[in-house]
């Protein structure tokens, strides 16, 4: 369960819609994280043309009001270049810290829950379509109810919210496991567990991810993103490998009662934390028409809309592992549970690597998210034609890579660019994208691989994902005036590929 976020306290700005704009330097990073940015993409002089969005004339002056003294190297000619932090620099925060180690504890026992769930509904049914059935049902809640859970992120204090999600999560994890080992589980069972476990994720996951804000501050958001994904996919090298031994020599049960007992690690962490070391921000109070305001904020942004729509077809169609690999485990390769938590491995090693060289990131681009998403796709239309277990396995740490460096890039991006009052919402918006297409998706591709075998499913999922990046690529381009370059030239003032504006 990653969690991902960052932003402290915002500088005053004045008001004054007829103040003049100051052009003597560049705007910062903190300035286009909250101005209200809305119409086509545009390139500043003094950044990468992917990386904002220009005003309308009416926003212009709330967009371009504050802007920082100019950097020495722009005053010299050169290219002003971003500071990079440390590879682990959020971690100096004692409350992260508490917060980043429960959720090494918590994020293994999921993993070892998703892992023996699919494993014992194939065993029970012996169908891929049931699996799709159980994964629908556990993010059909966020489909339905995701943006409402926003709302209650932005009004409620996040930390006593964390307390009651993750301890309603553990309980859920602990039912699942009394029904399994006294032999009376049913697959009726599991679907209803995992709708409930969806209920309490619309409320968890937009707190979850915001609150990292409170813990690190907008300086190092992109890293503790970086941290926490690096944090999942640790949690899902060790996971799916102890969730292979423990099915294999006492059950799925047993699997299921340890992820319950994970949840005390982070719910110790969140009581451990220091509250006057935190920043929240002021909870927004109850009045009407907040949900309707976070959809209008984010229909104004355009460099929101693209990156939650290219995210939403990925999520529909091109993460739906918990079918495919189970699919391709029992079906084509016929291997064992051991076998098949190893597949599961493959995929982390290659996301904490793609997590890692995140961490070195100063901050997300949209060519590095267009480009993570296109090589993705390919990877994952490459990989359903692999003729041994092994070719598999090694190509699924490259999709590996690329899936977890588009989605920490997706996810910093969005939060950066968005002002922290709205935060919860349109993180919610995001997470209901992402994660709420599965309910879609997930039948049709269990279904598509039941009938036609999981190779057609997985070739399926990675032709939608590699249209739908190229597609939204070439509308980010035709938006903003921008054709993509290729420079093969060395230095860090030259990129190999790059949008720049169309004109000189």
């Amino acid at each position: 369960m990653p969690s991902l976020t960052g932003a402290t306290t915002e500088p005053t700005r004045p008001t004054n819609p007829t103040s003049p704009i100051s052009t003597t330097g560049p705007a910062t990073e903190a300035d286009t994280a909250d101005a209200p940015l809305a119409s086509p993409l545009v390139v500043p002089s003094d950044d990468d043309p992917d990386e904002r969005t220009a005003p309308t004339p009416a926003d212009r002056p709330s967009a371009l009001r504050h802007h920082a003294a100019p950097d020495r190297a722009a005053e010299d000619g050169k290219p002003a270049k971003a500071k990079r932090g440390g590879m682990f620099s959020a971690l100096s925060n004692r409350n992260y810290r508490y917060f980043f180690l429960g959720q090494v504890v918590s994020n293994s026992g999921t993993w070892i829950q998703r892992v023996a769930q699919d494993w014992l509904v194939l065993s029970l049914t012996g169908s891929a379509f049931a699996v799709g059935i159980t994964t629908a049902m556990q993010f059909l809640p966020m489909l339905l109810f995701g943006l409402y859970g926003g709302v209650l992120s932005d009004r409620f204090p996040k930390r006593k919210l964390l307390i009651a999600t993750q301890g309603s999560m553990g309980v859920l994890a602990a039912v699942l496991a009394v029904l399994t080992l006294t032999g009376a589980v049913q697959v009726w069972h599991i679907y209803l567990l995992a709708f409930l476990l969806g209920m309490v994720t619309v409320v968890d996951n937009p707190t979850r991810q915001t609150f990292v804000s409170e813990m690190v501050g907008k300086k190092d958001l992109g890293n503790a993103v970086s941290l926490n994904a690096a944090n999942f996919q640790t949690a899902r090298l060790i996971g799916p490998a102890v969730a292979g031994g423990l099915m294999a020599a006492f059950g799925t049960g047993w699997a299921f009662a340890i992820n319950a007992a994970s949840f005390a690690a982070v719910i110790l962490g969140l009581l451990a934390m220091r509250g006057s070391e935190l920043h929240p921000y002021p909870k927004q109070p109850r009045e009407k028409g907040q949900l309707r305001a976070g959809l209008h904020y984010v229909a104004g942004r355009p460099d929101l809309i693209w990156p939650i729509v290219l995210v939403g077809f990925i999520g529909t169609f091109g993460f739906n592992f918990a079918i495919i690999l189970s699919a391709f485990a029992y079906h084509v390769f016929h291997v064992g549970p051991g076998l098949y938590g190893l597949l599961n491995t493959s995929m982390a090693i290659g996301s904490l690597v793609g997590a890692l060289l995140a961490a070195r990131r100063a901050r997300p681009r949209l060519r590095l998210l267009v480009g993570a998403a296109l090589a993705f796709g390919v990877l994952e239309t490459i990989a359903g034609w692999a003729p041994s277990y092994w070719v598999f396995a090694a190509l699924l740490t490259l999709v590996g890579v690329f899936g977890l460096t588009l989605n920490t890039a997706a996810n910093s991006l969005i939060q950066l660019r968005t002002t922290p009052a709205m935060r919860g919402r349109v993180m919610s918006l995001y997470m209901m994208v992402f994660a709420g297409g599965t309910p879609l998706g997930a039948p049709l591709v269990g279904w598509i691989t039941e009938q036609y075998g999981p190779r057609i499913g997985l070739l399926i999922c990675g032709l939608v994902s590699t249209a739908a990046a190229a597609v939204i690529g070439v509308v980010i381009a035709r938006v903003g005036n921008l054709r993509l370059s290729f420079d093969l030239q060395r230095g860090p003032e030259h990129q190999l590929i790059a949008f720049v504006p169309r004109q000189a």
